[in-house]
């Protein structure tokens, strides 16, 4: 998995927002409220978005219908992995970004960690 290009990320993004299942026209007509963008260029991405495993989809008549197969939190903890997966030292890695967040984002950290001792302990 790598980072997304700019279309393929508003796309998403549009995807996330409506959290059910779109058709390519009305993600073009969203994307057109901001800039313009051709329906044919859309589909294109959408459907590499589908070969890449990032989107499910089911026609329904003429029309395809995408959903994302992840959740927003779910795509970004799976490129956070990826990332830390590749640094040839994770623990430095993750002291440098310990280092750079904001307290609120180390407090955030402080609990998703604790709840996951909590889940890990209950499993037990």
């Amino acid at each position: 998995m790598q980072g997304l290009g700019q279309l393929e990320a508003e796309i998403m993004e549009r995807l996330w927002d409506r959290e059910r299942p779109t058709t390519v026209r009305e993600v073009v007509d969203d994307l057109n409220r901001t800039r313009p963008v051709a329906y044919t260029t859309v589909n294109t991405v959408a459907d590499i978005l589908h070969r890449k495993g990032l989107l499910r989809r089911h026609k329904e008549g003429r029309a395809w219908f995408y959903q994302p197969v992840r959740t927003r939190a779910e795509h970004t903890a799976a490129l956070m992995r990826e990332v830390l997966g590749e640094a040839p030292d994770p623990r430095a890695a993750l002291l440098h970004f310990v280092d750079a967040i904001t307290p609120a984002e180390a407090a955030a950290l402080r609990a998703a960690l604790g709840e996951h001792s909590e889940a890990e302990g209950g499993a037990r």
